[in-house]
């Protein structure tokens, strides 16, 4: 499956994966910005995709980031559609309580391709009963 990307931005880099046997591409910065405590900014990557038919771009965090610094994505995954052609960008969320500044050609975020299920909406009046039925917050003692 090929993925085109167009660079936006001449500082942009595209997306690769670190490990052969990876599922997420590494996605870049191509900004310096201060990220203060308790924020968040959108971090533009210089990037425009075009996915393949029936897919769509899940943004996710890097849990080095997350687990050393406490940065995440704050709309995770974040989706981007088929049909959509504008720049990638990142909202990223800083969770610590000391500033983190984005560097140029930083890995934020990881990008993985995951295939659409379009279903046919059926309205019913009544669903299948299972052993779970309604129950859902803390069902299983949690």
């Amino acid at each position: 499956m090929k993925l085109k990307i167009k660079r936006l931005n001449e500082k942009a880099i595209l997306p690769n994966y670190a490990h052969f046997d990876d599922s997420g591409m590494d996605l870049f910065s191509i900004e310096k910005k201060e990220l203060k405590p308790n924020t968040q900014a959108l971090i533009k990557t210089g990037l425009a995709i075009e996915l393949p038919e029936n897919t769509e771009a899940q943004i996710r965090p890097r849990s080095g980031l997350a687990l050393k610094h406490g940065i995440t994505v704050l709309n995770t995954p974040g989706t981007i559609d088929q049909g959509y052609r504008g720049e990638i960008g990142v909202i990223l969320i800083n969770h610590s309580q000391t500033t983190f500044l984005i560097e140029y050609g930083m890995k934020i975020a990881q990008m993985i391709i995951m295939p659409i299920i379009r279903c046919e909406i059926e309205e019913v009046i009544e669903l299948s009963i299972t052993k779970r039925n309604e129950r859902g917050f803390g069902s299983t003692g949690v």
